[in-house]
């Protein structure tokens, strides 16, 4: 037996070269996993930067019972978010490293992983694939994401708001205005169609400015009539005028919620008119009387 054969048959060399065959074919089985020998120029670092491969479709990702370490990794969030276009395998390598899935014997342009998130102090996670490519001068040019919400986990936390300090504003009075009912109303009428022309421009311009005010709380409509009828009659002809500009209001954009109706009757007179002979002449001077009035109470 000669040197040679002496040396290569000896127990101790072939337990050694046992144990690193597998490290060479995992090495190449991860895909060619060295960086090239030559140096990285900015202009080749530049070049993968503008480059712009068509993005990874759901289906250009190994299944995940394919890859050579199922059990994947917990990656840092920090080491993908300074991934970048233009770095080596051996960089990439540093921040994530070995693919987990086989990618050839060598010249590979493609690394893939598959990386677990926490999603709490539990012990649950989500599972998402994470693609890796390399140009020609084998340099990143693109990292692509599969699984819903994957690439969403990359994005820095908002930062803290400042603390708001809150001033109670003042209060706002209410203000009231006064519709004649006989400017909103044909003579004794009391629903939508016996409602004027006038009557309804005058609601109309009423609920656009209600309506275009985020701090009306609530909107008080109250119909009143003079003292001519009983007043079973008069106490339901306000109530009826009230309910009717509430439903005009709504339709206008008002919200219903806001509005609370109710109705006085002639119980609450602005005018007070001696028996005239003449019972037109009573009926005119009683006018200020048939109203509806309309409160707004803002909040705080």
């Amino acid at each position: 037996m000669n040197w040679t054969n002496a040396i290569m048959n000896s127990k101790p060399l072939q337990a050694r070269t046992r144990a690193i065959v597998p490290i060479v074919l995992a090495a190449l089985l991860a895909g060619g996993c060295a960086s090239p020998s030559y140096t990285v120029t900015p202009q080749m670092q530049a070049r993968a930067a503008s480059e712009n491969p068509a993005p990874a479709k759901d289906d250009d990702f190994p299944a995940p019972d394919s890859a050579k370490w199922r059990q994947g990794a917990f990656p840092s969030l920090e080491a993908l978010r300074n991934m970048r276009t233009g770095m080596g395998k051996d960089q990439v390598r540093e921040l994530l490293g070995f693919p987990h899935f086989s990618e050839g014997l060598g010249g590979a342009r493609e690394w893939n992983y598959i990386f677990h998130f926490r999603t709490g102090a539990g012990p649950g996670y989500i599972t998402c694939q994470y693609m890796v490519r390399f140009n020609d001068d084998v340099l990143t040019n693109g990292m692509y994401w599969k699984g819903p919400g994957c690439a969403d986990l990359l994005r820095p936390p908002p930062a803290a708001a400042a603390p708001v300090v809150a001033v109670a504003p003042a209060a706002v009075p209410a203000t009231k205005t006064t519709l004649g009912a006989d400017g909103l109303f044909r003579f004794d009428g009391r629903t939508l169609a016996d409602l004027l022309p006038e009557g309804r421009r005058k609601l109309d311009a009423l609920a656009a400015d209600i309506a275009s005010s985020a701090s009306v709380e609530t909107v008080r409509v109250t119909g009143h009539t003079d003292r001519l009828g009983s007043d079973a009659y008069n106490q339901a002809l306000s109530l009826a005028r009230a309910g009717t500009v509430r439903d005009y209001l709504v339709q206008a954009g008002v919200p219903a919620r806001k509005i609370q109706v109710q109705g006085r009757g002639s119980s609450e007179p602005k005018v007070q008119c001696a028996r005239q002979a003449a019972r037109a002449a009573l009926i005119d001077c009683l006018a200020p009387n048939r109203r509806v009035e309309i409160e707004v109470s803002a909040g705080r």
